[in-house]
């Protein structure tokens, strides 16, 4: 009979990684308009950033290596097109997009009622969408 550890289980932690074309643009955007704190550079090439008890990881774009050998690391092609974004769950969206829009985020529209929830996105430098979200109302239970 073959046990397995349990997963996930204690320690275990999500990193959110993020393939950048201009790490020091990044780093300042999601330190000086997000509010990230930076906890750890590596040579110019990636920086560990803690956010809202999450770490991002920002890297520059590379080719493969042997653990990824068919993997190519880069930045989105096309901001217009969108396989993953990252919602920023948040208690007043109206409040949240006047503080990063003074901050120097740039939405693609104001906040929208949708009913049961508020949002608006907004894209980085590198054009990963972000969007923040309220919740107004709670669903079906």
């Amino acid at each position: 009979m073959t046990t397995h550890a349990p997963f996930p289980s204690d320690g275990v932690a999500l990193t959110h990684l993020l393939v950048v074309g201009d790490l020091d643009r990044a780093q300042a955007y999601y330190r000086d308009v997000l509010g990230a704190t930076v906890y750890r550079e590596y040579g110019g090439t990636s920086c560990v950033l803690t956010f809202q008890d999450s770490w991002l990881l920002l890297v520059t774009g590379g080719g493969p290596t042997r653990d990824k050998p068919t993997v190519t690391f880069a930045p989105p092609a096309d901001p217009q097109t969108v396989s993953h974004e990252l919602t920023i769950r948040v208690p007043d969206c109206r409040a949240a997009y006047e503080t990063l829009t003074a901050r120097g985020a740039v939405f693609l529209t104001p906040p929208v009622d949708w009913g049961g929830e508020i949002r608006c996105f907004f894209r980085d430098p590198d054009g990963h969408l972000r969007e923040i979200s309220q919740v107004t109302q709670r669903g079906p239970a």
